[in-house]
């Protein structure tokens, strides 16, 4: 961290202290709401979320070749197979916004091209097998249904607008900025290597599993009940490939891999957290800005509501499934239909701090463009099902 860096830092410290009215009960409210969301943060995702994601994105950065990242994900992949991928990724990985950040920068630093990438990181909280099933149960099957085509229309039109955009910038890359070093000859097949992948997803998968509604029957809860049980079994699994399979190097520059991209990303991410808590809270305990007055601007149709829905859901951090009960609240509460899809199709894929750690790995022009293509189309979806609702 540079010094001058550091003096704003202690400058800012020292302002919040001495300006901010914390006698106020409502931002001691806010304060309090700020750490508590940090606090369910830590004790529901990092553990079984975070974590394993961790390790998936430092195992994509050590093992899997760069050649291979570009083959399928790269500026010169052909687009049906590289945006097909992308785009449907979020069926496999039920993770949310902060949880896709470490897998997105472990393929992004790895060359992958901008396109592919940003269809994958809006993919990966957006197309949630589970997340879909409980939207069509509880708020309706139209809205579950346009929940679901949204959101693979988006992945791949949000990936091919920033390829768009940014397409020079990729052509760069893998013209020779990166700089690849001969791999040494692997004693693995790339089946056993598919199959440790898979362990690791399948890891993350059941143990991010999260609880079914009251009452629902099937193969949700059952799977709920034996998750742990589950999980157990794959990790013992992969340890004993990584005994067969991995020598002792290979294991510790996997940890290392995975280390330096926890020091990247969890700063970013309990501060973008605890922002967001103070500011809006946590679902159905209110902070500095009161829930009335959100609800209050999402009445009717109007491009104003659609709009702003989607840029609250922008904003606001929704863990995997907690936005089915908010919104169920706020239709509840007078929401129009379309400014409900407009958040459901830009919360889940967005939060403020998604955003400022995606600004840490792609910079702040392409995040601030894929956040504003996000948020426009999702208030066009918006108008439009909103229209056909009517």
């Amino acid at each position: 961290m540079k010094e001058r860096t550091k003096l704003l830092v202690l400058i800012s410290l020292f302002a919040a202290s001495y300006y901010v009215p914390w006698d106020s009960e409502i931002i001691r409210r806010s304060g309090l709401e700020a750490f508590m969301m940090l606090r369910e943060y830590a004790r529901e995702h990092v553990l079984t979320c975070l974590i394993p994601a961790f390790f998936i994105a430092g195992a994509v950065a050590v093992f899997v070749s760069q050649a291979s990242v570009l083959k399928y994900f790269g500026p010169q992949a052909k687009k049906i197979l590289s945006y097909g991928v992308a785009s449907v990724s979020g069926t496999i990985l039920a993770v949310c916004s902060c949880t896709v950040l470490p897998l997105f920068a472990g393929i992004y630093t790895r060359g992958a091209g901008i396109g592919p990438a940003t269809a994958f990181l809006y993919s990966g909280p957006a197309i949630n097998i589970l997340a879909i099933t409980l939207t069509a149960r509880i708020l309706g099957w139209q809205l579950g249904l346009a929940r679901a085509v949204g959101a693979i229309i988006f992945a791949v039109a949000t990936g091919l607008l920033m390829a768009l955009i940014f397409g020079g910038e990729d052509s760069e890359r893998a013209a020779g900025q990166i700089y690849v070093p001969e791999e040494d000859v692997k004693e693995r097949t790339l089946t056993q290597e598919g199959l440790y992948m898979l362990t690791m997803v399948l890891i993350l998968v059941f143990a991010a599993f999260a609880k079914p509604a009251p009452g629902s029957t099937g193969l949700w809860p059952a799977i709920f009940a034996a998750k742990w049980y589950i999980t157990i079994v794959l990790l013992i699994v992969l340890g004993f490939m990584l005994k067969a399979w991995f020598t002792k190097d290979e294991c510790k520059s996997w940890v290392e891999a995975t280390w330096g991209f926890m020091k990247q990303i969890f700063p970013l991410l309990g501060g973008g957290v605890l922002v967001a808590g103070f500011m809006l809270g946590r679902p159905g305990h209110p902070a500095l800005i009161p829930d009335q007055w959100v609800q209050s601007l999402f009445g009717g149709n109007s491009i104003w509501a659609n709009l702003i829905a989607s840029m609250a859901g922008a904003l606001m951090y929704f863990a995997t499934l907690t936005e089915v009960p908010i919104l169920q609240g706020l239709l509840g509460a007078g929401m129009g239909q379309g400014p409900a899809l407009a958040l459901l199709l830009a919360g889940p894929a967005l939060s403020l701090p998604n955003m400022l750690v995606i600004g840490s790995v792609m910079g702040v022009k392409k995040t601030a463009v894929f956040c504003g293509i996000i948020v426009i189309m999702s208030t066009i979806a918006g108008m439009l099902y909103g229209a056909l609702m009517g």
